[in-house]
């Protein structure tokens, strides 16, 4: 298995051995660490977990990849090992997200603690690393700004059962990728993730952008009246999904009387536009 750690701060060796093999329930002399530009003969191959040591440049001072054999039972997982490291070492240790985003990392803090970062590297050979925000603030990252970010939330890997469910329908049909009911099944997948997202607490990130938020209640206002304009059994099965999904965003949501969330996501064009009920309803809080 293989780990992908960054650190703000030198690792020592002996501190950074001991961790591992704690973390990965070995004993200390089957855990090799090692410079990346080191002496290959002085490396102990057949360790049973081993991390090579690389010097990077910018707000990061090491890259340190960690690789355990298949022999090693009941490996822990990425975010656990990077906060032995992090609380072992006193540095802040930063490991990818889950997220189609070069720049959404994960940052775990001395103290133990998790934040959303984003990571920004200069292009060329020797890159420079800037740790451009963070979501909470870190003692140890004085100035980096704390703010939330955004585009992390768009990329949120978020279960659209519902929309997967139609999606076999039309594949089942053998429709053309470029197809009007493709389009149809998009809104309802952007649809669904609102749905599934608030559902969940807005699991993975706390919150949700009010631009996004708009752009899905948008995705809504594009399904209504297309099922007539369908074959009858693709207009079948999206009535059923927009039963299912309308049914849960209700439940989540309360009426709003006062039309806050249109006149916030929508501004003066709120007072133009005849909207769908989807609009007079919001949840309480607002995610954002």
């Amino acid at each position: 298995m293989m780990y992908n750690l960054l650190v703000t701060d030198p690792a020592d060796p002996s501190t950074l051995a001991a961790v591992l093999a704690s973390a990965f329930d070995v004993s200390p002399h089957d855990v090799d660490v090692a410079d990346s530009l080191g002496d290959p003969d002085l490396r102990n191959w057949e360790a049973a977990v081993s991390c090579e040591r690389s010097t990077l440049r910018g707000i990061l001072a090491q890259s340190l990849e960690i690789y355990a054999q298949k022999s090693v039972t009941d490996p822990p997982s990425e975010s656990a090992l990077a906060q032995r490291v992090a609380v072992a070492t006193g540095t802040v240790v930063l490991f990818p997200a889950e997220e189609d985003l070069p720049s959404a990392y994960w940052a775990a803090t001395p103290e133990g603690r998790f934040t959303r970062a984003r990571l920004y590297e200069s292009d060329g050979e020797e890159p420079v690393y800037v740790i451009d925000a963070v979501e909470s603030p870190v003692p140890q990252l004085p100035n980096v700004q704390v703010m939330r970010i955004p585009e992390v939330v768009r990329e949120l890997k978020v279960a659209t059962p519902v929309s997967d469910g139609f999606d076999e329908r039309l594949r089942a049909q053998s429709l053309t990728p470029d197809g009007a009911e493709w389009q149809i099944s998009d809104r309802l997948g952007a649809w669904e993730k609102l749905v599934s997202h608030m559902e969940s607490g807005w699991a993975g990130s706390g919150w949700c952008p009010p631009d996004l938020y708009r752009e899905r209640l948008e995705a809504r206002d594009g399904l209504e009246g297309v099922a007539p304009q369908s074959a009858e059994a693709i207009a079948a099965e999206l009535r059923n999904a927009l039963r299912q999904l309308d049914s849960t965003y209700a439940r989540l949501t309360v009426e709003d009387q006062q039309a806050e969330l249109a006149g916030l996501l929508l501004g003066p064009e709120a007072r133009q536009r005849q909207l769908g009920w989807w609009w007079h309803r919001r949840p309480d809080p607002l995610p954002w």
